[in-house]
C-alpha cells in the first residue's frame, strides 16, 4: 500500500494540457498502470487525489464516507475560479438529495422520457428542413447540435411556444461556442436574464399550470421558491450544453470513422449500441470529475486518504481502462457492454440519462437517414475544440453534403 503525504506543497498541476480533438489523455492512461493513486493541483483548490481506475471510480462514487456536499467551497479543487452551486442535486448528498431526486425522477423515467419521444422527433426534423435549406456548408451546432436539447427542455419546462426563441437564445449563454466567444460579464449577464426569465415563468405558472414538469413540482408543494428556481436552471444547465456537445461530439466521431458510419447506415438497428460506445470513447471534461471530501481515512485505490482530503474521479480515465475495455481506445460498436461512466454512478448518476440517450438516439439516426453523405467541411486540423465544459467539444462543426 502507498500512504499520502502529507506535504502538499509540490504536486504537479493538473491538466497539464489538452488532447487534440477527442484523443485520450496519455497521462491518465500512465497514471492508470501506476501502483496507487495520485496527488496534484488543480488551478483553484486545494490538492487533490485523482482516481483514473474504473474499479477506483466505481468505489468512491458509491462509498458515503465521501461526501460531495462537504466538497463545495473555496477549497474545492477546480479549473475554474467559480464555485459551482447551479446544479442542486450535485452539492447535495442524502437526505437531501434523496428528497430533491425523489421529487424528479418520475419525469425522468425511460417511460417519462418516451413521452417526450414524438416532440423529439418532430422538433429534429424541423430542425432537419430548416439546415437542408440552408446553403452548404452549415455549422451543425448552431443548425441542429444546440437547438434541439434546449427546445426539448422548454417543452418539459412548460415554456410557452410563442417565448421559445427567446428561450433558445438565454440558454445558449451555456453553449461551448459562448463560452468560447464571449466576456464573461457579457455570460453572467445572460444568465442573469435567465435566472428573471425563469422565476418569471415558475410565478406564472404557480397563477395557470399546466401539464409540464414546473407545474407539477409546484403543485406537489414540496419546493421553496428558489428551490424551484434551481431546479429549473440545473436541469436547462445540464440538459443543454451536455446534450449539444455530445450530438456535435458524436457526429463528428462518425464523420472521421467512415467504416463505423458505413456500419450504421447498413444497419440502423445499431444505433443504441453505437451511442452507448461513443458516449464511452468521448473523452469527458476535467469539469464532470466533482471531486468528493473524505469524512474519515479510508482506503481507496491502493492509497489511505485521510480524513478531509479530497478524490476527484476522472470518468475519462475510468472509460478508457485497459482492464475492463478491450482495446480501450478503439470504436467497437460490437463490444460487450461493460458499464461506462458518462452519465457518472451511484447516487450521483446524471438523473436525465433516460432523456439524454433518447435525444442522442433520435438525433444521430435522423442526421444520418436524412444526411447519408454528410462530410466534414473542414480539416480536421482546422476545427477549434473547447475543453474547459462539460464534456469536450468542437466550437462549431462545419459539415457539407
Amino acid at each position: 500500500m502507498v500512504d499520502t503525504l502529507r506535504d502538499d506543497l509540490d504536486h504537479p498541476l493538473f491538466p497539464a494540457g489538452d488532447p487534440p480533438r477527442l484523443d485520450a489523455d496519455p497521462l491518465l492512461a500512465r497514471l492508470r498502470r501506476e501502483p496507487g493513486m495520485h496527488r496534484v493541483r488543480l488551478p483553484y483548490g486545494q490538492a487533490t487525489w485523482l482516481a483514473v481506475r474504473h474499479r477506483d471510480v466505481k468505489a468512491l462514487l458509491t462509498d458515503q464516507r465521501f461526501s460531495r456536499a462537504d466538497a463545495v467551497g473555496p477549497d474545492e479543487p477546480r479549473i475554474l475560479p467559480f464555485i459551482q452551486q447551479a446544479n442542486v442535486l450535485l452539492v447535495t448528498d442524502a437526505p437531501e438529495h434523496d428528497r430533491l431526486r425523489q421529487l424528479l425522477a418520475g419525469a425522468f423515467t425511460v417511460r417519462g422520457v418516451e413521452r417526450l419521444r414524438p416532440f423529439t422527433e418532430r422538433t429534429v426534423e424541423e430542425l432537419l428542413d430548416a439546415m437542408r435549406q440552408q446553403e452548404a456548408p452549415v455549422d451543425l451546432l448552431a443548425a441542429y447540435a444546440l437547438p434541439l436539447p434546449a427546445l426539448v427542455i422548454a417543452e418539459l419546462l412548460g415554456v410557452p411556444a410563442a417565448e421559445r426563441q427567446a428561450f433558445r437564445r438565454l440558454a445558449d449563454a451555456f453553449s461551448v461556442p459562448a463560452v468560447f466567444t464571449r466576456t464573461v460579464e457579457e455570460l453572467m449577464a445572460q444568465r442573469e436574464e435567465l435566472q428573471t426569465y425563469l422565476s418569471q415563468l415558475i410565478e406564472r405558472k404557480r397563477a395557470s399550470p399546466g401539464d409540464d414538469l414546473l407545474s407539477s413540482l409546484i403543485d406537489g408543494g414540496s419546493l421553496t421558491a428558489d428551490e424551484l428556481l434551481a431546479v429549473a436552471f440545473m436541469l436547462l444547465v445540464a440538459g443543454h450544453e451536455a446534450t449539444a456537445d455530445q450530438i456535435a461530439n458524436l457526429t463528428y466521431l462518425l464523420l472521421t470513422h467512415p467504416d463505423q458510419r458505413r456500419e450504421l447506415l447498413d444497419r440502423p438497428e445499431q444505433l443504441p449500441a453505437a451511442v452507448e460506445e461513443m458516449l464511452r470513447f468521448v473523452p469527458s471534461g476535467v469539469a464532470t470529475g466533482l471531486p468528493r471530501l473524505a469524512t474519515e481515512d479510508v482506503r481507496l485505490g491502493g492509497v489511505l486518504v485521510r480524513r478531509g482530503e479530497f478524490v476527484m474521479p476522472l470518468m475519462a480515465g475510468a472509460n478508457r481502462d485497459e482492464e475492463v475495455f478491450a482495446e480501450p481506445d478503439r470504436l467497437d460498436f460490437a463490444r460487450p457492454r461493460p458499464a461506462h461512466f458518462a452519465f457518472g454512478h451511484g447516487v450521483h448518476r446524471c438523473l436525465g440519462a433516460a432523456l439524454a440517450r433518447m435525444e442522442l438516439q433520435v438525433a444521430i439516426g435522423a442526421l444520418l437517414r436524412r444526411f447519408p453523405d454528410l462530410r466534414l467541411a473542414a480539416d480536421v486540423d482546422d476545427i477549434i475544440w473547447c475543453a474547459g465544459g462539460l464534456v469536450r467539444a468542437p466550437v462549431n462543426l462545419p459539415v457539407a453534403w
